[in-house]
C-alpha cells in the first residue's frame, strides 16, 4: 500500500470534472499536487479549497497538445517538490456524430488532445520515473475505448488508442518499478458535454449508466494505493467488455440502446 501523503502527483485536465475530483480525493490524503489545464482561472478555483489539506499545490497553465508544456509541467513538479511520483493523463474532449459527418480537422483535434496529449504527458514524465526507478502512469480512458458505441466512433477510436498504449506500456515497463493503470469510466456527470457543445456546436443526450466524478476520483486514489492494471469505477461496466469479447454481434445490438443522440434544435 502506497502512502499518498508522500506522493507528488501531476494531473492534466484538472480544471473541472474528473480531473478536479481526482485532485480533491488526493488532497484529502495529503498528496502534493501539480494541477494543469489551459484555463488557469479555473485551476485556481479548484486549488483554493484544497490548499489546507494537500501536501502542497502548484498550478500550471498548460496545453497537452504541446510537448513543451508537458515538459514544463514535469519540471515544475521537480522544482517545487523535488520529484514526481505519478502522472495522471486525464485531459480530453468529446465529439458526437456519424463518421461521414466528422471532418478531418475534428478527427485530428480529437486525436491530438485525447491521444497525443496522453503521449506527451507520459514521455515528459518517463525520464524522471526511470531515474527514480519508480513512478505511476494513470491514463483516464473511457468504456467506449473498450467497446465503441454508435455515433461516437471517432471519439471511441481515440479512447481505444489510449487502451492500446496502456497495455503496451504495462508490458514494456514490467519489472522497472513503474506502474501503469488504465481508468475506464462510464458517462460521468461533468461539464464534458457542455464543452462538446462549446467546441463543436452540439449537445448529446441518451440512456445508460452514469456516475459522479467523485466516484472516479476515489477509484483513482485506490489504484494509487494498491496499483492495478485496469480500474472500472462503475464495476458493472466490466461485464460489457467481457460480453463484447464473447459475442460482439450481440453486443452491437445491446449498445445501440444506449447510444447518444443529438437533441432536436
Amino acid at each position: 500500500m502506497q502512502d499518498l501523503a508522500r506522493r507528488v502527483v501531476a494531473i492534466t485536465g484538472a480544471s473541472a470534472g474528473i480531473g478536479a475530483a481526482i485532485a480533491a480525493a488526493l488532497a484529502r490524503r495529503g498528496a502534493a499536487l501539480v494541477l494543469s489545464a489551459r484555463r488557469v482561472d479555473k485551476l485556481e478555483q479548484v486549488a483554493a479549497p484544497l490548499r489546507q489539506s494537500a501536501g502542497g499545490i502548484e498550478v500550471v497553465q498548460a496545453d497537452v497538445t504541446r510537448a513543451a508544456d508537458m515538459n514544463a509541467l514535469v519540471s515544475r513538479a521537480q522544482s517545487a517538490f523535488g520529484r514526481l511520483d505519478t502522472i495522471v493523463c486525464n485531459a480530453g474532449i468529446g465529439f458526437h456524430g456519424a463518421i461521414d459527418d466528422t471532418s478531418e480537422d475534428t478527427m485530428r483535434r480529437l486525436m491530438d488532445v485525447n491521444f497525443m496529449g496522453t503521449f506527451h504527458a507520459i514521455t515528459a514524465a518517463m525520464p524522471v520515473f526511470r531515474a527514480q526507478r519508480s513512478g505511476h502512469i494513470v491514463i483516464v480512458s473511457s468504456i467506449v475505448g473498450k467497446r465503441g458505441i454508435g455515433f461516437s466512433s471517432a471519439y471511441s477510436a481515440t479512447k481505444a488508442a489510449q487502451v492500446g498504449l496502456a497495455e503496451g506500456l504495462r508490458a514494456e515497463l514490467r519489472g522497472t518499478g513503474i506502474d501503469v493503470s488504465l481508468v475506464v469510466p462510464v458517462s460521468t456527470r461533468t461539464e464534458f458535454h457542455e464543452a462538446m457543445k462549446r467546441d463543436f456546436g452540439h449537445a448529446v443526450a441518451g440512456q445508460g449508466p452514469r456516475q459522479d466524478a467523485s466516484v472516479v476520483g476515489d477509484a483513482v486514489v485506490k489504484a494509487l494505493e494498491h496499483p492495478r492494471a485496469e480500474v472500472y469505477p462503475y464495476r458493472r461496466s466490466r461485464a460489457l467488455v467481457i460480453l463484447n469479447a464473447i459475442a460482439p454481434a450481440f453486443t452491437d445490438r445491446l449498445v445501440q440502446k444506449y447510444g447518444r443522440q443529438r437533441p432536436p434544435v
